[in-house]
């Protein structure tokens, strides 16, 4: 298997990491729809599109921001304002997703949780995102540090590494299915949500130290920095709604 695997279409090569981009955002929202119609939902039409567009202008914010950040050097002498556009993270767009959701919250004046609705579409988007990554290869930059484990394997720059973005996969696919296990147990509105966030950013700030990552403080990526405040401000929510069971 040579890296980067990508698709042709007669005589034009199509990047792999598109095409799987562009699916985790259709069928992640398709999914979503399924849902939607199956379970019903709380919120009125007008409002859960609100919501939705805030998610939305919040992750694309706090993905390009993240990922500027993890090149501290150039974020702050940038070559062109280019740069604050390119690349994006998923931890920044879940992070930032979060944000914009509850400042839209706030705008048509809504209380309850509404993340628990989203979470399988987004644990969905993000393994099919991650079968780009994986098929990209070094360049996506999602790659592990070198290892001599029986399943590390040249990912296009003849060292044999972690294949990290298949690790990510399959603890995604765990976690599905322990949350759809847990969901059977009636719990707290925005509960399931809640869980699949610190649970991520958990497994994004252990599984970051096996990459090639650039320290920004205390030996620390901005990807772990950003994630340590997740599993804190999530870590207090879980604890906050299991002490006052409020729905």
């Amino acid at each position: 298997m040579e890296f980067p695997i990508n698709f042709h279409l007669g005589g034009i090569e199509i990047p792999s990491h598109l095409i799987f981009y562009l699916l985790a955002f259709f069928l992640g929202f398709k999914y979503y729809i399924y849902l939607r119609n199956k379970k019903g939902d709380f919120i009125v039409e007008d409002q859960r599109w609100v919501l939705i567009i805030g998610a939305m202008i919040g992750a694309l914010f706090g993905s390009k921001l993240l990922a500027a950040l993890e090149s501290p050097e150039l974020f702050f002498d940038p070559p062109s304002f280019l740069f604050y556009l390119q690349g994006q993270t998923i931890v920044g767009g879940l992070l930032g997703g979060v944000i914009g959701v509850e400042l839209a919250k706030k705008i048509v004046g809504e209380k309850r949780s509404t993340g628990d609705l989203f979470t399988f579409p987004l644990i969905f988007g993000i393994i099919i995102g991650r079968i780009g990554c994986f098929l990209t290869g070094v360049s996506d930059r999602t790659i592990g540090v070198a290892s001599s484990l029986p399943w590390a394997f040249d990912q296009g720059d003849g060292i044999a590494r972690h294949p990290t973005s298949l690790y990510e996969i399959i603890f995604l696919v765990c976690l599905f299915f322990i949350l759809k296990k847990l969901e059977q147990k009636n719990l707290k509105n925005g509960m399931i949500f809640k869980i699949f966030i610190f649970s991520y950013v958990l497994f994004r700030f252990i599984i970051e130290f096996i990459k090639p990552i650039v320290p920004i403080l205390l030996g620390l990526s901005a990807i772990q920095i950003t994630c340590l405040i997740g599993i804190f401000y999530f870590g207090i929510q879980i604890i906050y709604t299991i002490k006052n069971g409020k729905k």
